[in-house]
């Protein structure tokens, strides 16, 4: 328990700018388009012009308020019945509702934003923030598969149970994706690799889960299951870590990963 790690965040974790820069350039000559609103005092009159031009460049409008279209958001009119907020920008009367209900009017009109495509990037940043749970999982296995190529061990990840018919047999109806597999000259290894932040369900399910893999793998000649967890998540779920730590044979810690890839090392 003390050697648990504080975190698994390296600092391309916090913000993906290569998505953020894709999803601005999706929709970069809408922005432009729009961007001829900012200081219009008639902010009407112009909207109407941009309407009879190409009312399309409208449909981007969520963005400014950090919603999408895809996330079907709603709102509550004045009798308080929910809508779609995409579905007003389907029509001139709709767009100055949204602009004006939202609070947007008056930041173009005021000249608060210079440029939409600078805005919308900020946009775009923060709603980043939320993809950072999935990136989670995705950053501690690249630190394992930094760790793996640096000790110059080969490695594949994403290693389907079907691949292996004595191991999808073990298993039945049930095809595992496990994170990496290490073959040496003894066996090979299905490696699964998490990380914990916090607390909650997710860390006994998946105490549970592998206590009950782990048992089925190893009685298949050639494979051998291994687990490397780690984060100050286990903190709050100390009894379920410590079963597993039992039943398991092979589990691990990125402190004590090291006795094993000298074992690896040594089948290779």
């Amino acid at each position: 328990m003390n050697q648990l790690a504080e975190t698994n965040a390296t600092l391309d974790f916090y913000t993906d700018f290569s998505k953020i820069k894709e999803n601005v350039k999706s929709i970069e000559i809408k922005l432009n388009t729009l961007n001829y609103l900012i200081g219009k005092k008639d902010l009407d009159a112009a909207v109407k012009e941009l309407w009879d031009n190409d009312k399309r460049v409208f449909n981007i409008l969520d963005i400014l308020i950090a919603t999408r279209k895809e996330q079907n958001k709603k709102y509550l009119d004045d009798t308080g019945k929910p809508h779609l907020i995409h579905e007003l920008l389907g029509s001139y009367e709709g767009v100055i509702k949204f602009l004006k209900g939202t609070g947007i009017s008056e930041v173009l009109q005021n000249k608060e934003i210079k440029n939409l495509v600078d805005y919308v990037f900020g946009v775009e940043a923060g709603l980043d923030t939320h993809a950072r749970k999935n990136r989670s999982g995705d950053i501690t296995e690249l630190l394992l598969h930094r760790i793996l190529t640096t000790n110059g061990i080969e490695h594949r990840m994403e290693v389907y149970s079907h691949e292996f018919p004595e191991l999808q047999r073990a298993l039945g109806a049930d095809e595992k994706r496990f994170d990496f597999m290490i073959q040496t000259k003894r066996c090979s290894y299905l490696i699964e690799v998490n990380f914990y932040n916090g607390g909650g369900s997710k860390p006994n399910e998946v105490a549970r889960a592998y206590r009950e893999l782990s048992p089925i793998i190893n009685k298949v000649i050639g494979f051998e299951f291994v687990w490397v967890t780690d984060g100050q998540g286990w903190n709050s779920a100390k009894s379920k870590l410590e079963e597993a730590y039992k039943e398991i044979d092979r589990m691990y810690n990125f402190e004590s990963l090291g006795d094993f890839l000298k074992e690896v090392k040594s089948e290779l």
